[in-house]
């Protein structure tokens, strides 16, 4: 009787467990290419049926946050001519524009392929205003390309993947980059190529980035890269290369280099995370460079064990 009883508390239990896993929030990364070559133009299209087939309630973008003062106040004059006419637009709208925010309120919660050219512009406008930069380029994309998005491929998989899916799932994008440290990481990643000349850095760094190139000839070839790209092998070699975690020689350059990568990833996943729980939303969906991924994944599933992470290929 006493076994019979244990028994039924450990099913209990496993069942309990199960259960709350079930109910986790859940957060998917896709890893994007962003701009591709012509002939890998198609390579979205992988990722973006898997997209559509998740049916995400919420898709979280590589943009920075509108109330990022540090970042905006780098990339106003950073290393993006998009962003530099993105932040004149927006500073400007500031000065001169009269936000009515119930009025906003009834239009960004209309369903996108109802919405006349004149209440699109008006949306523009607003997320310019906003500084929402992620819905900005949205609207932008959909008056431009309609409720079937380019006929096209753009090569931009912001708007091939991001934008496509977001008009799909009728859906406004959540912004959730950081780019305060993005100019020092460059000043870094030169200082370190610098170094690398003599010790055998570079040359390294020259070897894993022909394995890469190799590495997606078939896949690009069979249409697969998406998928590629996504594989665990492949996001970890990417990483490998972005924190400088290849260096035979850990040098100044390297290190501050790595210093900034890892701080920008946990930046990033402090955005995304306290999105995502404050939203109650089940169903995230994360498009990121994939070179952040697998940086992304490891301040998530430490910093934040309640939600559940799980990589596009292995899902």
């Amino acid at each position: 009787m006493k076994t019979q009883i244990t028994l039924i508390s450990l099913i209990f239990i496993s069942i309990f467990n199960l259960s709350a896993q079930e109910e986790l929030q859940e957060i998917i990364i896709i890893g994007t290419m962003h701009k591709v070559p012509k002939i890998v133009k198609n390579s979205y299209k992988p990722m973006l049926r898997f997209a559509k087939k998740y049916n995400p309630e919420a898709i979280y973008v590589e943009s920075p946050m509108a109330n990022d003062s540090i970042s905006w106040n780098y990339l106003k004059e950073g290393w993006s001519k998009n962003y530099k006419q993105f932040y004149k637009l927006s500073n400007d709208l500031k000065d001169t524009f009269q936000f009515n925010a119930d009025k906003f309120k009834i239009l960004s919660n209309k369903n996108l392929k109802v919405l006349n050219v004149n209440e699109i512009n008006e949306l523009i406008i607003n997320y310019a205003h906003k500084r929402d930069n992620g819905n900005y380029g949205l609207l932008t994309y959909f008056k431009k390309y309609g409720s079937k998005g380019a006929k096209k491929p753009t090569r931009h998989e912001d708007g091939d993947l991001t934008y496509k899916l977001a008009i799909h799932q009728n859906l406004k994008v959540t912004n959730m980059d950081d780019q305060q440290t993005n100019g020092l990481y460059h000043k870094a990643w030169g200082k370190c190529s610098k170094e690398g000349v003599n010790n055998g850095n570079n040359n390294k760094n020259s070897k894993l980035n022909k394995k890469d190139y190799n590495s997606a000839i078939l896949p690009a070839i069979f249409r697969g890269l998406g998928k590629h790209v996504n594989k665990r092998k492949s996001l970890n070699r990417l990483h490998k290369m972005s924190s400088f975690n290849y260096v035979l020689e850990d040098t100044e350059g390297c290190k501050e280099g790595r210093k900034y990568w890892n701080e920008r990833n946990m930046r990033m996943a402090k955005n995304i995370a306290e999105q995502v729980l404050t939203s109650n939303k089940k169903r995230n969906l994360v498009i990121v460079g994939a070179a952040h991924v697998i940086g992304l994944e490891k301040e998530l599933k430490t910093n934040y064990p309640n939600l559940k992470v799980i990589l596009m290929n292995e899902y």
